[in-house]
């Protein structure tokens, strides 16, 4: 039987007007930026224009009012909307708020839907998701925020919170709490949705990372926000998904904002590349072209080859999801390739630009400083080793070989 690795025609076209969409609309929109235009009217003409062109929540069905795009054309849009910090926020399909849109749109009630999914759905809100605790880190059971019943139909949760990205930018926030201690490890934590701002959940501050802050940062929602939670009442009719089911669902959330991650990191490390080529095809050292020199040559063979990796675990992961094939092994090993790959190729385009690309006057430093935080993000890479690894183990245990954990059985 054959393998086929051919894109659907209706896929490529929509590839290819999201393509066109970045590198006219978006990118020249964020030169109007760095010149000083308001970023909320940039957005707001980039939004209006997307949803006339039809240009609008790529992974939302058409019902709801997006493109009803499956996982394989969608991640190919999404490996376009990356080259620009414009493009997932001018069609609607940014992070944090598109995993907790298809939460929503999978666990909400009625009620929810209509109250709180659709206005993320017509781009008026922003929505934040608020898991990740200091006394915990990377193990999410280890939380200690609490959420107990008052008795008059409501929850009660206090705790705190560390690294609830763009919650300075959100009218919404999703909060994990304890509600059982006594239940299964995994059944103990729910999920509520508050509405911001709320006095009971208090902005402290964004936490200052290494990350290039620029004057848009916050408000586009690049802020990491540390939260205490005093008091926060929040009605029963808010609990999403019932009772014990916020970590089943979170870790559902996850692993999509893991495989967004690691398109838009295909997306900025193929720019990346451009602008490394556009360089050392311009350039001349000691009398020579630098694109005749072997060692640049071979820099930018392994950018290319590390891309061309990247793009083929995605397609076959968006082909295994259109499918519904158990897709978790392979999940974990892209997002740590991904995160790596867009490190390396980064990095390396700054070494072949030299000074320039140390300084800020193109976007590679800023990137760079970014997209540290991606071996971190949404589970440490030695968390995904180590459960990736373990699954090896597993598989050889059962089978005599490691070649079901190892891509041995890809389809």
């Amino acid at each position: 039987m054959a393998i086929d690795f051919t894109i659907p025609e209706e896929a490529k076209e929509v590839r290819a007007r999201v393509r066109k969409w970045v590198q006219e609309e978006c990118l020249p929109a964020e030169k109007e930026m760095d010149a000083g235009r308001p970023y909320k009217e940039v957005l707001a003409e980039l939004r209006k224009k997307a949803r006339a062109q039809g240009l609008w929540c790529p992974f939302i069905p058409e019902e709801h009012g997006g493109m009803g795009l499956g996982p394989l054309a969608n991640a190919l849009v999404q490996m376009e909307l990356g080259q620009s910090h414009l493009g997932a926020l001018s069609m609607n399909s940014q992070g944090p708020d598109d995993a907790t849109m298809l939460t929503l749109l999978a666990h909400g009630t009625d009620y929810q839907k209509e109250k709180y999914l659709k206005p993320l759905l017509n781009g008026e809100k922003r929505i934040c998701y608020s898991m990740t605790e200091k006394a915990a880190g990377a193990d999410a059971t280890g939380m200690q925020t609490r959420a107990q019943k008052d008795g008059k139909g409501n929850y009660v949760l206090n705790g705190e919170k560390w690294f609830s990205s763009a919650a300075t930018a959100a009218d919404i926030a999703v909060v994990m709490a304890k509600t059982n201690p006594d239940a299964p490890r995994h059944q103990q934590f729910s999920t509520f949705i508050v509405e911001l701002p709320n006095p009971g959940y208090n902005i402290i501050r964004d936490i200052p990372t290494m990350a290039v802050h620029g004057p848009h940062y916050e408000e586009m929602g690049g802020g990491h926000a540390e939260v205490k939670i005093e008091n926060l009442v929040v009605p029963e009719e808010n609990l999403l998904g019932g009772e014990g089911g916020g970590f089943s669902m979170g870790q559902h959330r996850l692993a999509y904002g893991r495989l967004r991650h690691g398109m838009h990191n295909v997306a900025m490390a193929q720019r990346a590349l451009d602008l490394a080529t556009e360089h050392v095809t311009s350039r001349e050292t000691f009398g020579q072209p630098l694109e005749d020199r072997q060692g640049v040559q071979f820099m930018l063979a392994e950018c290319a080859s590390q891309l061309y990796i990247a793009r083929l675990m995605l397609m076959h992961i968006a082909y295994k999801a259109e499918n519904g094939m158990d897709l978790r092994q392979e999940n974990g090993i892209a997002k740590v390739f991904l995160a790596n790959m867009v490190h390396k190729v980064v990095d390396t385009a700054i070494q072949l630009h030299g000074a320039l690309g140390y300084s800020l006057d193109t976007p590679l430093a800023a990137w760079y400083t970014h997209i540290r935080s991606q071996r971190l993000v949404d589970g440490p890479d030695e968390v995904h080793k180590w459960i990736t690894g373990k699954n090896v183990i597993r598989a050889y245990k059962k089978d005599g070989t490691t070649a079901a954990a190892a891509g041995g059985d890809l389809l």
